[in-house]
Order: C-alpha cells, then sequence, then structure tokens
C-alpha cells in the first residue's frame, strides 16, 4: 500500500511525498516570456504547503508556438532568471521542481503563429477556424532543437528536470495522434509517430544527463489507450522516466467506466498506465480530484505511483496538508469554466470562502 507520504524515486532524484502540482496555465507574463514575482511566489506557496513535485505551468520552448501572447518561456538566455528564483523559492522547501515545456501546434494562438501540424488540416472553430501548416522536415528538426535549448535553460537554471507537453492537442500530442497523415520518417505506423517526440528526449537526455527528469504529460486515448501505451513504451525507451496521463485529441467520452469508482474516465487513463508501467518507470494521473479520500483511495490501492492536482491547489495551496495531516482546507467548487487567475473576472469561491483579499493571499507568510 502506498501512502501519500511516502517518497518516490523519480528517474535518479527522490521526491518527498507522491503529492504533485499539475501544470495549469492560469497567468499573465509580459510579451517577453520573463517569469515575475507573481509566479515565483505562487508556485512557492504550493511548496511550502507540502506539495513533493511541482511542475510549473506550459513554458514555450519558441515564440510563434505559443499558446497565448502572455505565455511564459525559455526560448532565450534572458529568460533563464526568472526560471531561477522561482526554482531557489520553491527548493528552499524540499520540493522538486520541472518546467512544461510546450509548443502549440494546434493549440497554436493566432496572435503568436499559425497553426502546425505534421499533416495539414482545417482546425479551429469559428472565426480561429483555419488550415493548419504541414511542417517540413528541417521545420521539425528546428522544432526538436527549441526543446533540447529549452530543457539545456532550464538545468541552468536549476531545475531538476522537465515535463514535456504531449497531450491537449499541442505538438507533440499531434504528431502521435491520428491527425498525423505524414508518409516519411514521421508518420505511418506507432513508432514513426512517436519519433518527434522521441528525438526531443534523447536529445534532452544527451544535453542534459542522466540525474536530469525527463517527464512526458502523455495523452492516454490517442486515437485508444492501447496504442497511447505503445507511443508511451517508445517514449521511455528513448529515455523518458516519468509519464503523466492525461487526454488529447480524441475524445473520452466513449471510453468505458465504472462510474462508481471515486475517479473520472480520464484518470482511469492514468491507472491503466501504472497498470502496464508499474516497476518500469512511476506514472502519475491527474483530473477531477477534489478530496483527500480520492486521492488517498489511489495511492492505498497503488493504482498510480503520484496523484497530480490542479484545481484542488489553486483554490487552496492548503490541500496538500489536508491530504498528508488531515489539516482544514477550502475545497474547489468545480465551477464550470474554472475563471481561478488574476486576470479573470470570476473570483474562486473558494478563494473568497478563505476570507483573502482577491488574489492577495499569495502574499501571505
Amino acid at each position: 500500500m502506498y501512502t501519500a507520504d511516502m517518497p518516490v524515486m523519480i528517474g535518479k532524484k527522490t521526491c518527498k511525498n507522491r503529492i504533485t502540482m499539475a501544470p495549469t496555465v492560469k497567468f499573465t507574463a509580459g510579451e517577453d516570456g520573463v517569469v515575475t514575482d507573481f509566479f515565483v511566489k505562487h508556485y512557492a506557496l504550493r511548496a511550502r504547503h507540502g506539495c513533493g513535485l511541482i511542475c510549473v505551468e506550459a513554458t514555450a520552448v519558441s515564440p510563434e508556438g505559443r499558446l497565448a501572447p502572455s505565455q511564459i518561456g525559455l526560448w532565450n538566455d534572458e529568460q533563464t532568471e526568472g526560471h531561477r528564483r522561482l526554482v531557489q523559492a520553491c527548493h528552499e522547501y524540499g520540493a522538486l521542481v520541472i518546467p512544461q515545456l510546450h509548443y502549440g501546434g494546434l493549440g497554436t494562438h493566432p496572435a503568436c503563429g499559425p497553426y502546425t501540424s505534421p499533416t495539414a488540416v482545417r482546425w479551429g472553430r469559428g472565426e480561429d477556424a483555419a488550415m493548419a501548416k504541414e511542417l517540413t522536415a528541417d521545420e521539425i528538426r528546428r522544432i526538436i532543437r527549441c526543446f533540447i535549448d529549452a530543457a539545456v535553460r532550464a538545468k541552468d537554471a536549476g531545475y531538476d528536470g522537465v515535463q514535456l507537453h504531449g497531450c491537449h492537442s499541442y505538438l507533440i500530442n499531434d504528431f502521435a495522434s491520428e491527425i498525423n497523415r505524414r508518409t516519411d520518417e514521421y508518420g505511418g505506423n506507432t513508432e514513426n509517430r512517436a519519433r518527434f517526440g522521441c528525438e526531443i528526449i534523447s536529445g534532452i537526455r544527451e544535453a542534459c544527463g542522466d540525474d536530469f527528469i525527463i517527464s512526458t504529460r502523455v495523452s492516454g486515448y490517442d486515437p485508444t489507450l492501447e496504442e497511447s501505451i505503445r507511443t508511451a513504451e517508445y517514449y521511455v525507451k528513448a529515455g523518458c522516466d516519468y509519464l503523466q496521463v492525461s487526454c488529447g485529441i480524441h475524445p473520452v467520452d466513449g471510453l468505458a467506466h465504472d462510474e462508481s469508482l471515486p475517479y473520472n474516465r480520464i484518470a482511469a487513463l492514468g491507472v491503466a498506465f501504472h497498470d502496464h508501467f508499474r516497476g518500469i518507470v512511476p506514472v502519475s494521473l491527474v483530473n477531477g480530484l477534489r478530496t483527500p479520500e480520492q486521492v488517498k483511495y489511489l495511492l492505498e490501492h497503488e493504482l498510480t505511483d503520484t496523484v497530480d492536482l490542479a484545481c484542488g491547489l489553486l483554490a487552496d495551496p492548503a490541500f496538500t496538508e489536508a491530504i498528508l495531516y488531515g489539516a482544514p482546507y477550502q475545497k474547489c467548487r468545480d465551477c464550470k469554466g474554472c475563471g481561478w487567475g488574476p486576470v479573470h473576472d470570476h473570483i474562486c469561491p473558494a478563494l473568497a470562502k478563505r476570507g483573502d483579499e482577491p488574489w492577495e493571499w499569495a502574499e501571505r507568510k
């Protein structure tokens, strides 16, 4: 039986417990993509309340591949110092810290660049719908290099590793999915469709060494669970040492699921991955986890190695302490369309219940 406070090895590093903060993009950076004081305080607060691993929100590896003009980045050396401050603030509390490296692909913001894809496909809704640009082999190699260079900057900033964003219709997911109809070495069978992600992983491993965590946030259902597991097997063979499972392009509504279980379909994908990769690499799952009881159930039944928490930790950083020690906390209200963040008109009701002035809670000591 696992317990939440039990350490776990991730690659060659020890994570002090099994509670991790999932990457959630909720903030505003400038056009320069630089980490501000707000980011530092935000992540340090979650580390102070006990998270074993912090995954910093999607961090762009190239400006034309951003999901928003306000996204933080690691595409140039000038951005490194802000990340260094963030890492140092979290390390003070014993947390491992990794940034989620990201390139938009079919999730690129139109103000930043065109939709890009392994294969030309019409993408988007309404006024944002457009034909995605099919990447050339040279462009693919350039983007791979951008990921590797960003990882090197992450290591220079003191990060314990990186996570590659390989789900939610972003570029690594696009290559692995049925969207990919290429006929060259980056398309066709599973091995070829995984090649883009594998070359990023192997390049980072060569550049950053064996003690640097390489995690991949994978889709568990693109287009099937079995196919997604086969794709992840290639990632692991290339050097990935941590799988964090979510969803991607293919809808999960049709996935068979026992509704009596205390976790949803997306979390169930992580359970299936954990069963397959048990003893090979640690697996984390995510989605819809709002109570300590859910988290403890998953760990005590050894259904996952670590649990990624998103909205619960946004609503109250003390959610980690509630899981570990039974401390009181404000539960996420599961609002339709989470508006958490300083740029939204919607005020998180859990924060309001705590009695904090909007967004000033980040200053709490």
